[in-house]
């Protein structure tokens, strides 16, 4: 897919790695961008990006981000949220709940509202900002994890299901990303620049998946092995017979 004169609609677009994208479609030729956010007035405005206001866990602005941003032949689902705590924390329940609603559930349902969109605009591209916690998961993020692994699996579904309405669907996995999410993160970041830059990139190359650092291409490629080469600790004093 051509980026130039393309039209799209990113989520989450008022900062972080949806700003990045946001800002790099116009870079790259972009005819307009919607920034899909709950609040427009977050939004810092240039030529070409416009705000929508979009609250991917609220159908009614979804429908109605669909109706007005008929044009769109490219679709970012990048809004996120990471209520990251113990899995056995008395918030637990209601953590991963939340986590569901905005990764899994908001992707569907601004897949679902804008498939036949791009379908009727000549098939375009759908993009579904995952994580290298799709694959792997620690005791602070199990309610992250779970709800990136259910988007992992609806962009698979989505892959197949949108081929014969000429829908390519990417998905982006990554680490640790500099933006307010990882603020107190003190390992290696990936700005949200460079992987703003690959996404793009992938569009343009017709490719299924972005591995945007060595972390995502490493778990990516463990999934074939031993459970123990994901969580070496296992090995080690486990007990288990």
């Amino acid at each position: 897919m051509k980026l130039y004169n393309s039209v799209a609609l990113v989520t989450g677009a008022n900062r972080g790695l949806g700003a990045a994208i946001a800002h790099a479609l116009l870079e790259r030729g972009a005819a307009t961008v919607y920034a899909g956010v709950r609040d427009p007035a977050t939004v810092v405005t240039r030529p070409g990006l416009v705000p929508v206001r979009l609250d991917v866990t609220d159908p009614a602005t979804v429908a109605a981000a669909a109706e007005r941003c008929g044009d769109v032949t490219l679709l970012v689902n990048n809004a996120g949220i990471a209520p990251f705590g113990s899995t056995l924390s008395p918030t637990a329940t209601d953590d991963a709940r939340a986590a569901m609603e905005t990764n899994y559930f908001g992707p569907l349902a601004l897949s679902r509202a804008f498939a036949p969109v791009l379908a009727r605009n000549g098939g375009g591209t759908l993009v579904n900002v995952l994580s290298v916690l799709s694959w792997l998961s620690f005791p602070t993020t199990g309610a992250y994890s779970a709800s990136k692994a259910a988007a992992w699996a609806l962009t698979n579904a989505l892959r197949l299901e949108l081929l014969d309405r000429g829908t390519r669907v990417v998905g982006v996995h990554a680490g640790y990303i500099d933006t307010d999410m990882a603020a107190g993160v003190t390992e290696p970041k990936s700005s949200p620049e460079d992987v703003a830059a690959q996404i793009l990139d992938a569009i343009e190359a017709d490719r299924d998946e972005v591995l945007a650092d060595a972390v995502s291409q490493a778990v990516r490629a463990g999934l074939a092995g031993e459970l123990t080469a994901l969580y070496p600790q296992l090995a080690v004093g486990s007990g288990a017979v």
